[in-house]
């Protein structure tokens, strides 16, 4: 039997891996290269790496290596070679070819082209006749790798990738590459843990790659027996009794292996990724072998009957912009449910930030580096035991903070801690019965009462009940850890106070920022609440924005609003959530216009509106709102009219999306102005605005009647700091 020189190539940073498994398949004189592993072997090994190889690419037939210092050379080595002995003439081909570091050649679609040539010219010469060209799935396909003045031309054996098992036919969002999730299962040790009939998990399973190939790894299970078609199946040497002989071995090793699988399990909180992965199940022939169900992460826990074993997932990388700090809570809390549900379990997770590895506090072996596609990623790889455990270093105040409660032994709460306590239990004594008689579920309960404790405690009840605080940051004459000390306090004392878990408490920081946006995002968990005001149903949002989604000091004035609103035109500017345009479509509103230069928060208006059953004229603008004004007040026909006019600016924006800086002290004559334009005759226009040290420049809109309402709308729970609320009602002369 001829031995042939083998090259097979596999994904970055895997040759090792390969190698590995290549000397499994009796393969010992494997030596590693850039791109993978160069080998020789009969064609009963070639075949064998085809059908057996987890981990190739691709494997090659080496035919001929030579120097290439132009164009010509190319050509003239591959016409050296006999393809009448590999191919027919009217068969057809396909022409790979890619180069390093040549001065000959490096535009690949050229050398293709060039390779192309010499064989259609030799074929034409010898017998009238030449390929065609079909790159879906040619009768053989050739290979060709220039490095440097070195081609190597190839026979591909494999065909399309050998990643493509033959399972995976429905697409779902970042998926992982067979190949790759067979190299995760190895490294971690997944063939002797399922020897010893141990369990494994993938509690983020998405569309269930790494569940049917560790089914196929632990039956022993060919990963190539699904395909049907191998670039060698048209190629003239094909031996089709030998290749059969390896099918039917192989059938008859997994149908043996499949009869002795261990416990394989999947969740995923995704419906669309469940139905995915039980498809792909399927189409392997594993159904009834690996059960997956929809379960969040939260939830995931072993049976009490499973042995322990391999837990391996392929966990969000928090890639996008404004992942970063809800990917890093993910994995402090599949820290803690490692700790808490897994003890003795392996575990394997690929991430592309190490750093989140460290928010797991369980320390790993020797990180390996892995790509998933382009992107570098580390294979983590850890046991769940206690001398393993450590706490996390945070990885900012406000998740230092909330270390330092959870730390905060009841006897060390010093007496101002004792007085915040008092003082909060003396506010809600008084609040909560407000509360009940006006029917108000979210109000604020503390606000900066006592200097020490500058913070503002804020109620909000749904289904359950949620505190928000916010700190408003220390002076820099107050030592940070004394600060912390007494706000961690705050945190520890407030399950306490309300009688609810830990969880529903949420900490944020009003640092003083310059040339932010108003409602900068802080993290994407995506958890939204209902609350109700005033007969309307409304979303909420504790941990991925500065503010929750509704200005709780601004409950009056919706209300006015709501009471207004009736058979009337809305105009809500600088609209947000949309929660006051919900209480004027409540209210009656004959038709409601929103604009709001942020998609995000229009979003969030539109779920509102849905999520109270408002349908009809509501109209949803997304448009910087001052230019918007300046556009339709200067409009001489076709003017848009509105009865009512709710104008709420933030206090200062150079938004990227704004053509200039806003500035509410320098702008709100021009805004009220354009404002006023669109005013029916007998329309109102309510301004307000939080600024502190605004004045308004009534001289400069002498041309409107002004009322100063403040007073009048400021609800009782911000009672004791009147200076956060200013708004006036406005009609024209």
């Amino acid at each position: 039997m001829n031995t042939f020189q083998l090259f097979a190539t596999t994904p970055k940073a895997m040759e090792q891996i390969l190698a590995e498994e290549l000397k499994q398949l009796g393969i010992t004189d494997a030596k590693l290269t850039v791109a993978g592993v160069a080998f020789e072997g009969s064609l009963e090994t070639a075949y064998r790496v085809c059908l057996w190889s987890r981990i190739a690419n691709r494997v090659l037939l080496v035919l001929s290596t030579f120097p290439v210092l132009n164009q010509e050379d190319l050509y003239n080595g591959v016409k050296k070679i006999n393809w009448f002995e590999h191919m027919k003439p009217d068969d057809s081909m396909a022409v790979t070819f890619s180069a390093k570091n040549s001065k000959a050649i490096n535009n690949t679609h050229f050398g293709a082209l060039k390779v192309k040539d010499a064989i259609v010219d030799q074929m034409r010469a010898k017998f009238n006749k030449r390929p065609d060209i079909d790159t879906e799935q040619p009768t053989i396909r050739i290979n060709v790798y220039l490095n440097g003045e070195n081609a190597q031309l190839s026979l591909d054996l494999s065909g399309e990738s050998l990643h493509k098992r033959g399972y995976r036919d429905t697409q779902v969002k970042a998926p992982i590459k067979e190949n790759l999730a067979a190299a995760i299962l190895l490294r971690a040790g997944w063939p002797d843990i399922a020897k010893q009939n141990g369990t494994l998990i993938d509690p983020m399973c998405g569309s269930g790659t790494l569940l049917v190939e560790a089914a196929m790894i632990a039956a022993d299970y060919a990963p190539g027996l699904l395909r049907t078609h191998y670039g060698f199946l048209g190629w003239k040497k094909h031996d089709a009794a030998l290749w059969q002989n390896l099918l039917s071995e192989a059938e008859l090793r997994r149908n043996t292996g499949i009869e002795k699988l261990p416990v394989i399990v999947g969740f995923d909180k995704s419906t669309q990724s469940i139905n995915a992965a039980l498809t792909h199940i399927d189409n392997a022939g594993l159904s009834q072998k690996i059960h997956v169900e929809r379960r969040d992460i939260v939830d995931a826990e072993p049976a009490s009957d499973w042995n322990p074993g391999l837990l391996v997932c392929n966990p969000p990388y928090g890639e996008r912009l404004g992942d970063e700090d809800s990917t890093s809570e993910l994995y402090r809390q599949f820290g803690e449910i490692l700790k808490s549900r897994f003890k003795g379990w392996r575990v394997a997770l690929i991430i592309s930030n190490s750093e989140l590895g460290f928010r797991l506090g369980i320390r790993s072996q020797k990180p390996i580096t892995l790509y998933n596609g382009a992107l570098e990623c580390t294979l983590l790889r850890l046991t769940v035991d206690e001398p393993a455990f450590f706490i996390p270093k945070p990885k900012n105040r406000e998740e230092k903070l909330l270390q330092l409660a959870q730390n905060t032994p009841s006897e060390s709460v010093d007496n101002s801690a004792e007085m915040f306590a008092n003082r909060v239990k003396k506010n809600q004594k008084k609040l909560a019965k407000w509360a009940k008689q006006q029917n108000i579920q979210c109000y604020r309960v503390y606000d900066a009462d006592l200097p020490e404790y500058a913070v503002a405690v804020d109620l909000y009840q749904g289904d359950k009940t949620w505190i928000n605080v916010q700190e408003y940051e220390p002076p820099k004459t107050i030592d940070p850890d004394k600060a912390d000390q007494r706000l961690a306090s705050v945190i520890a004392e407030i399950p306490k106070l309300f009688s609810i878990p830990a969880d529903q408490v949420f900490l944020k920081i009003r640092r003083k920022k310059q040339n932010k946006d108003q409602y900068e995002k802080q993290g994407d968990q995506g958890r939204f609440h209902v609350i109700e005001e005033g007969g309307c149903k409304l979303l909420v949002n504790f941990e991925d924005y500065l503010d929750t989604g509704l200005f709780l000091d601004h409950r009056p004035i919706r209300a006015r609003i709501q009471r207004e609103a009736k058979g009337k035109r809305f105009l809500n500017l600088f609209a947000y959530t949309g929660s006051a345009t919900v209480h004027a479509a409540m209210g009656g509103a004959q038709s409601t216009t929103t604009v709001d230069m942020s998609n995000t928060y229009l979003d969030w208006a539109q779920k509102n509106l849905a999520l109270n059953g408002i349908k009809g004229n509501h109209e949803i603008i997304q448009a910087d709102c001052k230019t918007w004004l300046q556009t339709e007040a200067d409009r001489l026909y076709k003017k848009r009219q509105y009865d009512l006019i709710f104008l709420d600016p933030p206090t200062f924006s150079n938004s990227k999306r704004m053509e200039d800086v806003f500035d509410i002290q320098n702008d709100h004559v021009e805004l009220i102005s354009d404002a006023a334009a669109l005013m029916a005759p007998a329309g109102v226009l309510y301004f307000s605005t939080n600024f502190r040290r605004f004045k308004m420049d009534q001289e400069a809109l002498s041309g409107l009647v002004i009322e100063d309402i403040s007073a009048a709308t400021l609800p009782e729970d911000f009672a004791r700091n009147p200076k956060i609320h200013y708004c006036w009602r406005i009609q024209k002369c």
